[in-house]
């Protein structure tokens, strides 16, 4: 009666060495470590990195443990392991010295950081132990105050450029077109230009409002952004300096970075196991910009680079192979025009390419541009630290309307995804400034982890002995069950690659409590059966079976909540909602299938069962 199908033992019997094996790397803890990555967007890391980093601890003598390169994308990093922090620092500084002999330009990041220490076997089946938040890993909080009104002047820079060119192709003389403060001012010598200007331009640009006003001889027009645009141009920055900082952090190899919006300007930052604080604020505090210039091919700038000087006009920049180009000052694009860039093929000679898409102020420009330059080269420039460096310098074979550029030429499908990926995330929309800082230290990390782990410790074992005392050895089972819960549910945190907070690990307490409610209703519904005379292996059935739908209730109202705070939720309250959820699912497995697999193991065979260990059935008087 009391007998599980082999497949029904077999379940259970792999549930729990998964659970172990995925719980195995969260025993290990961590140990310091050394990241190499590169310190410029158009520098990449390739796996020779590793055994120049090897041969510098060689040579200075800087034991290590271990090292590896990993290629995440097109973001190469290389890692080192140290026994200790001693030795992580002293090989931080050498090898900065090595690959950064001058520190005001560095080549590279060297960054500490702190690797799980679980052997590579685990790691070969993808065990990999769960992440840690701030408070328990310890590490560095940033809130950064976004300039709005630097993202707002930039698009009236912008916007400068595009009223002029709009005039120019409607053919609408003007006497100059400039901003002023938040604002652009359009001048004109007549009246009739100026109403032509405004009924052009109210066509064309519905996002601006114009007042005219009139300054002696001159007709001018004020144009400024509506309210509706200029909340666009604000949401739009903080979004992309979002994104941008996501880029840069991967630098640092934070594991699990928060990287979220507060208020209408502000961006926290939260860097769990960051221990050089200076390393993550140059790398956050980068300005980044991304500009498109035409390339001087003349004799005249040929002649100049080989003398080493530069014309008026121009200057000087070195691509990615080192090689200098002349470029002109004037800016034709800027990275705020471009809308997308992913890597493909060339439709004709199935070549690598990168194809950009901008928008339509950025299409008009370009096509333009590309008209009146027909076999010249025009150059992608990445700006970092006030330093541009050279991107690509494709050569212009005609007209481009429509805002769909290619860029190809010698380049591999890995080179084009890597430019594709510097294209779309190369720069901040708006600068940015440190406004609060606060650091974690490890061992306040530490000391939560050891009272989050006491408090789930003690509060199981007082569970435990309470079941053992009351349902003697069905609350052996049941603890067992709680055991296997635990197991499952850190499990699973690992397989998901959770992030475990403070709040994390009172969910993990939560989930004991409510775990046990599951084996109290099937223990006392078991008694009930007894006493009202059923055999015991039919009081074991019939406890199981009728429990079934009382848990399922009470834990479906339970994960509804659970499920609303996760949605509704953010920052701790959704690690809190996490944990709680996947409590509830592995609690009713373990409680309903786990616990009853024990049950039938120890009794299923016994054919003439008189009676089981369930504590004092209380029996009502007659």
């Amino acid at each position: 009666m009391n007998r599980y199908p082999i497949w029904k033992y077999l379940t259970v019997l792999v549930a729990v060495v998964i659970g172990l094996l995925y719980t195995l790397p969260n025993l290990y803890g961590e140990s310091p470590a050394v990241q190499i990555s590169s310190a410029k967007s158009t520098l990449k890391l390739d796996a020779g990195m590793l055994d120049r980093a090897q041969d510098i601890l060689k040579k200075s003598g800087v034991p290590s443990t271990g090292a590896a390169f990993e290629q995440n994308g097109p973001v190469g990093t290389v890692r080192v392991r140290f026994a200790n922090t001693d030795q992580q620092i002293l090989a931080r500084d050498t090898i900065e010295k090595a690959l950064n002999p001058n520190p005001a330009e560095p080549t590279y990041t060297v960054a500490l950081n702190l690797l799980p220490a679980s052997p590579s076997w685990l790691s070969a089946i993808g065990a990999h132990p769960m992440y840690l938040g701030l408070d328990l890993r310890g590490g560095v909080h940033f809130l950064l105050q976004v300039d709005m009104q630097g993202a707002l002047a930039a698009r009236y820079d912008s916007l400068v450029t595009d009223l002029r060119a709009a005039l120019r192709d409607q053919r609408i003389e003007n006497t100059g077109i400039e901003r002023s403060a938040m604002s652009v001012v359009l001048s004109f010598s007549s009246a009739a230009n100026r109403d032509r200007a405004i009924s052009s331009l109210r066509t064309r640009n519905p996002d601006l409002q114009m007042v005219e006003r009139t300054e002696g001889a001159r007709q001018q027009v004020i144009a400024t952004l509506s309210q509706t645009a200029m909340t666009a141009v604000q949401a739009n920055a903080l979004k992309q300096n979002i994104t941008t900082l996501h880029n840069r952090i991967n630098e640092l190899g934070v594991a699990e970075p928060v990287i979220q919006q507060q208020g209408a300007d502000r961006i926290v930052v939260q860097l769990p196991g960051v221990q050089d604080v200076a390393k993550a604020k140059d790398i956050l505090g980068r300005t980044a910009t991304l500009e498109i210039r035409m390339v001087d091919d003349s004799e005249t700038a040929r002649s100049a680079l080989i003398a080493g000087t530069v014309p008026f006009g121009l200057e000087r920049y070195q691509d990615r192979d080192g090689r200098p180009l002349l470029l002109r000052r004037q800016v034709i694009l800027t990275g705020e025009n471009l809308q997308d860039a992913q890597a493909g093929r060339d439709n004709l000679s199935q070549q690598a390419a990168v194809h950009l898409t901008l928008d339509s102020k950025g299409a008009r420009i370009f096509r333009d541009i590309t008209r009146d330059n027909v076999g010249k080269r025009m150059a992608i420039l990445l700006f970092e630290k006030g330093r541009g460096e050279i991107v690509t310098a494709p050569v212009i074979r005609g007209e481009i309307p429509g805002g769909q550029v290619q860029i190809s030429g010698s380049m591999s499908a890995e080179e084009a995804a890597d430019t594709a990926l510097l294209l779309r995330a190369g720069s901040l929309a708006a600068p940015m400034e440190i406004i609060e800082e606060r650091t974690i230290g490890p061992s306040l990390g530490a000391e939560n982890i050891s009272k989050g782990f006491n408090s789930t410790l003690y509060g199981f074992i007082a569970i435990a002995i309470f079941m053992l005392i009351y349902y003697q050895l069905f609350g052996m089972f049941s603890s067992i069950g709680l055991a296997l819960n635990v197991l499952m549910l850190l499990a699973v945190l690992s397989m998901l690659q959770a992030t475990l907070t403070l709040p994390g690990i009172a969910a993990i307490a939560l989930t004991l409590g409510m775990a046990i409610d599951s084996n109290v209703l099937i223990n006392e519904r078991i008694r009930e059966e007894l006493r009202n005379g059923e055999a015991p292996q039919q009081a074991i059935t019939l406890g199981f079976e009728r429990a079934w739908s009382t848990i399922l209730d009470s834990n479906l109202t339970t994960l509804i909540v659970g499920v609303a705070l996760l949605v509704f939720g953010s920052g701790p309250v959704r690690g809190f909602a996490v944990v709680h959820c996947l409590g509830i699912l592995t609690s009713m497995f373990t409680s309903v299938v786990g616990v009853r697999a024990l049950a039938n193991l120890w009794y299923g065979r016994q054919k003439k069962l008189q009676s089981i260990s369930i504590g004092t059935v209380w029996k009502p008087k007659d």
